[in-house]
């Protein structure tokens, strides 16, 4: 028996209407929901700062939203494009590989016009870039790599590049057919036209920055957490009772007097006057005191074991 489906990790819900989750046997999935999560915040900001690098420099409303995050196959990504088609060609120190940013020609057709001065709303024509065109999309996503370089600060500082572009995703050789790619998909809208853009990442290169970036928050939760225990016991531990003694220095005495004590008679302590009194708890020697008396009590008074002599 032959199962050949996709891994879909959409944010939206991964299970199907029908309860049934699709399950590629052959390609185990690596991203948890932990995982998704880490890289849902880097692709949030950066859609929400390109969002407004486009809207400032086209000066047309423009929206970028985040769709889904996928992980699949670099065939299986570039099947899933059109052609032709825009692709930036993106090299991410350290990691290793090549990155794709993709959009629709007609989009970048769109971005042109407005560059241009021009409405963006006109028929746009269905052909590859020229040089001045390709020249001025490459300008704004070279923008828009800083907006990416930001977006993955806290995950994985990158330098972000663009070196290349292609219109053909056949000719895009970024890497081996059978190589898993991470793919994250936007909703792309510049004026009034709309597309979906997608970004593909090298799999093997960004997840152990993602694995890193799960396990330090782990570890800060942990460390938290012992933290707030540590001041619950130590808050608890003032509150409880504990007995606590003043004890004379030890006299020697007879066996025969401590046989024959009886009430009354008077024991001469050798303790000198001028020398403080052990103040203990649990055998445990934690001060000193003199004796004394509050009102009509006896009691003690703490002080510091150099002061009663000199």
């Amino acid at each position: 028996m032959t199962i050949d489906t996709a891994v879909d990790l959409d944010l939206e819900g991964s299970d199907r209407s029908d309860g049934v989750r699709l399950y590629d046997f052959r390609r185990p999935t690596k991203l948890s929901r932990d995982h998704t999560r880490v890289l849902q915040i880097a692709f949030d900001t950066f859609a929400r700062q390109w969002t407004t690098l486009l809207t400032t420099t086209l000066r047309a409303i423009s929206a970028v939203r985040m769709r889904s995050i996928q992980q699949l196959t670099y065939d299986e990504y570039v099947s899933s494009l059109s052609t032709p088609t825009t692709m930036m060609l993106l090299s991410l120190e350290p990691i290793p590989g090549v990155a794709v940013l993709e959009f629709s020609l007609a989009t970048s057709m769109t971005i042109t016009d407005h560059l241009l001065g021009g409405p963006g709303t006109a028929p746009q024509p269905q052909r590859p870039l020229t040089e001045i065109e390709s020249t001025l999309v490459t300008s704004l996503m070279e923008r828009a790599m800083g907006e990416l370089r930001y977006a993955f600060e806290s995950l994985v500082p990158i330098e972000a590049q663009i070196n290349g572009i292609e219109s053909n995703p056949q000719f895009a050789q970024a890497a081996s057919p059978s190589e898993l790619v991470i793919v994250a998909s936007f909703d792309l809208r510049v004026g009034a036209h709309e597309c979906i853009a997608t970004l593909c990442l090298p799999f093997n290169g960004l997840f152990p920055y993602v694995e890193r970036s799960i396990a330090g928050a782990t570890a800060g939760k942990e460390r938290s957490d012992r933290q707030a225990t540590a001041r619950s016991v130590a808050s608890r531990l003032q509150e409880a009772l504990v007995d606590v003694a003043v004890m004379l220095g030890p006299t020697q005495v007879r066996m025969s007097d401590v046989a024959y004590l009886r009430p009354g008679q008077v024991i001469r302590l050798r303790h000198p006057l001028n020398q403080p009194m052990a103040v203990t708890s649990a055998g445990m020697t934690f001060a000193h005191a003199v004796p004394g008396s509050e009102g009509d009590r006896a009691a003690c008074l703490i002080v510091n074991p150099s002061e009663v002599h000199s």
